[in-house]
């Protein structure tokens, strides 16, 4: 049987949400970034009026304002962004419980046992008013039989678009797109593939699959099938709760009182939470330290930070912390780090880019004498590295 799988795609997902908080902005220009009394930081989201004035995601905050003086800045507040985006997924859930988030901002709904009753067209358009009069959120809705289909679709047209896209639409309305277009394929995929001489969606679907396989593993067959429109994956309700937590911990071959060999043994474990967390793609903010005595004395520790790491060095350096606080100086017997509640890099890769507004602030008078410069004696007469490279 046929599915009908819908993609609901936020539209400019933080920038709505501050403009559902404060209708005022609606017909303003709106970014969501650093400090607004500050010029430091970068963009993190703006809304579809300061798109159109040529303000896009990672932009310097003092570039955006400069482009727009009258840019309205508001601070990122996940707290809010998190409340909305719940409204949200439960409304969906009242629609068709087989929904998967897949980010904050994004989810799969699985609607072919609806399909005899009401036209999917139709129940696209109710799910986009809906989502639109409760929440005030603006959604593009893509329909397919398959989830990347239905992702692509998505994108296809925004804010407010409603698109079908069936298998045999593929060679085109997707072949002709750049292979860096495609969901799934980052930059880093993209330049491999391009070393292939695979430039477009078309040219992937066509690719040896051999040739793919050695280049890029099994991934590579799994691109190839999405390109020609074939994706057997199910919209799973679970997939979001599968990963509440990733640890990992490590009974001693012998009990342990010196600080050297237990930090020894931290790094380690830091080291592979580290890489589980990079393969699911998530991020958390809270480290979990466990401590097990040689008298079997069980503890577990915690403590959450500000911003959310990934990398192995914080992490260690997290229970490095915890460890100083609450170990009690007998030898251990076990130690485990666990990263507690964690969630889609996605959803964090704009908190994450808030590590950036400190060295973006202090890069700021840089851009400025290099726009003077630029000005007094053309564009040509300093350029950054990047731009340098041949």
């Amino acid at each position: 049987m046929k599915r009908i799988i819908f993609h609901i795609d936020c539209n400019s997902f933080f920038a709505s949400c501050e403009m559902a908080r404060d209708p005022s902005l609606k017909e303003k220009p709106v970014v969501v970034a650093g400090d607004p009394k500050e010029r430091r930081g970068i963009v993190l989201a703006a809304n579809y009026l300061a798109k159109q004035l040529g303000i896009y995601t990672t932009m310097p905050l003092w570039e955006a304002k400069k482009r727009c003086p009258s840019l309205v800045v508001r601070k990122p507040n996940f707290s809010l962004y998190r409340a909305i985006s719940q409204q949200m997924f439960e409304r969906l859930q009242c629609v068709s419980p087989i929904l998967e988030r897949a980010s904050i901002d994004e989810g799969y709904l699985d609607v072919t046992e609806m399909a005899p009753s009401v036209h999917p067209l139709i129940l696209a358009e109710n799910i986009q008013r809906d989502l639109l009069e409760t929440a005030q959120i603006p959604v593009s809705i893509g329909i397919a039989p398959n989830k990347f289909l239905a992702k692509m679709a998505s994108e296809i047209k925004k804010p407010l678009g409603i698109t079908i896209l069936r298998k045999r639409d593929v060679p085109n309305v997707l072949w002709p797109l750049a292979v860096e277009n495609m969901h799934g394929v980052g930059k880093k995929t993209a330049k491999k593939l391009n070393a292939l001489g695979i430039v477009t969606i078309g040219d992937l679907a066509k690719a040896d699959e051999t040739t793919l396989q050695q280049t890029l593993g099994i991934y590579g067959s799994r691109l190839k099938e999405w390109a020609n429109g074939i994706d057997h994956r199910s919209v799973d309700p679970e997939e979001g709760e599968k990963r509440k937590s990733i640890g990992n911990s490590t009974t001693l071959p012998y009990d342990v009182a010196g600080k050297k060999v237990l930090l020894d043994v931290l790094h380690q474990l830091a080291d592979s939470v580290s890489k589980r967390m990079k393969q699911n793609k998530v991020v958390s903010t809270t480290v979990q330290l466990t401590i097990r005595y040689h008298n079997f004395q069980t503890i577990t520790r915690s403590k959450t930070w500000d911003n959310p790491f990934q990398e192995a060095e914080d992490i260690f350096r997290y229970a490095a912390y915890l460890l100083q606080k609450h170990w009690n100086g007998e030898p251990i017997r076990l130690l485990g780090i666990t990263a507690l509640d964690v969630f889609d890099r996605k959803e964090a890769v704009k908190q994450l880019d808030l590590f950036h507004y400190e060295e973006e602030a202090k890069n700021e008078a840089l851009w400025k004498t290099i726009e003077q410069l630029q000005k007094k004696f053309g564009t040509s007469v300093i350029q950054r590295g990047a731009e340098c490279e041949k």
